[in-house]
């Protein structure tokens, strides 16, 4: 049976997950140890507007706190701008995140696709600008894009943001995945763009459930602040977040350690004949037969079939990079299965 989404060790307790695209290093200890030194504090209220956490968040992001929103990771502000803007034509790039379209069928709007071509490796193309017309009031790019793994390039990203501002249409973009690519940086910051970031596959925390938003609108801020939930971020979630920023050298460690595992599982999968595609992010898109999900499954391993992605099918998966030995197991796993 496919999974709506990974990381559900809950059902598959006895599996070693790659489902899930976390950092392969694992929460830090520091956060763990922030978390479970400020357990006094667990007893109060948390702060609904996240001041401290957000304090830190604007020196990471370079922008005044108010244009800052936190949430209950990134699906929750992901709904919570989806609300706020209630756009009535909106554009996807295919596949994507499937909380995307779930979240715009909440408030009616009409969903354009653009849909990515597996023989260009699914890298967005140029010819993407000529979907932008006038009438989208939002569009939405994951960057990198999940499950494909392949980031924009940066020029066409910053054209898109242009012809966005231009015609008046919101971007939102997810970037969830890009502070652990090689190319981490700036990112548009005009004002009809959004950047929704997590720590949840950053730092891989993602049972704390925390996600921000970066606005360049503090007025479009303070109106996502107001929609939702009132104590939308929990204590230990505020506490790991500001614990986590304080991190420098986990995140150089967390990306070297991911270039060069998934180079191994990029050569390991194309060993087995299987069709990989070029990733450059924390995870691989790789093609192979069907029922592949059932037998690793069954073998204690839980991959990511992709069946449920708009544009694939069941032959299509996706595995997290994941720290050396378990992923030898993991091709070894694979191997007997083939």
């Amino acid at each position: 049976m496919n999974e709506l989404h990974g990381g559900n060790i809950w059902k598959y307790p006895e599996c070693c997950d790659f489902s899930a695209n976390l950092n392969p290093l694992g929460m830090p200890e520091s956060v763990r140890q922030a978390v479970i030194g400020g357990a006094e504090l667990w007893a109060h209220y948390p702060d609904p507007e996240c001041r401290a956490l957000r304090e830190q968040l604007a020196c990471k992001e370079h922008c005044p706190a108010a244009q800052i929103v936190c949430g209950n990771g990134a699906d929750d502000l992901l709904w919570r701008i989806v609300q706020t803007l209630r756009s009535k034509r909106a554009l996807i790039a295919v596949p994507a995140f499937s909380e995307y379209r779930r979240a715009l069928a909440s408030v009616g709007c009409t969903v354009e696709t653009f849909v990515l071509a597996p023989e260009n490796g699914f890298v967005l193309p140029e010819s993407f600008l000529h979907a932008l017309h006038p009438g989208l009031e939002l569009v939405i790019l994951c960057h990198p894009n999940n499950p494909t793994g392949r980031l924009i390039p940066p020029a066409l990203l910053q054209e898109i943001s242009r012809i966005c501002a231009q015609n008046g249409t919101h971007l939102l973009l997810d970037a969830c995945f890009h502070d652990l690519t090689m190319q981490p940086g700036e990112l548009p910051r005009d004002p009809h763009t959004i950047v929704l970031n997590a720590f949840t596959k950053t730092y891989a925390m993602p049972g704390l459930r925390l996600g921000y938003a970066v606005f360049s609108d503090a007025a479009l801020a303070a109106r996502v602040q107001d929609t939702g939930q009132f104590w939308s971020v929990s204590v230990p979630a505020q506490t790991a977040g500001m614990a986590a920023l304080e991190e420098s050298a986990y995140l150089h460690e967390a990306r070297q350690m991911i270039a060069e595992e998934r180079s191994f599982l990029t050569e390991a999968l194309q060993a087995l004949s299987m069709e990989v595609f070029p990733s450059d992010g924390n995870f691989l898109l790789f093609r192979a037969r069907t029922g592949l999900f059932q037998d690793m499954q069954e073998a204690h391993f839980l991959i990511r079939s992709c069946a449920n992605f708009e544009g694939l099918d069941e032959t299509f998966y996706r595995i997290a990079v994941r720290p050396h030995g378990e992923n030898e197991r993991l091709i070894e796993a694979l191997r007997r299965c083939l």
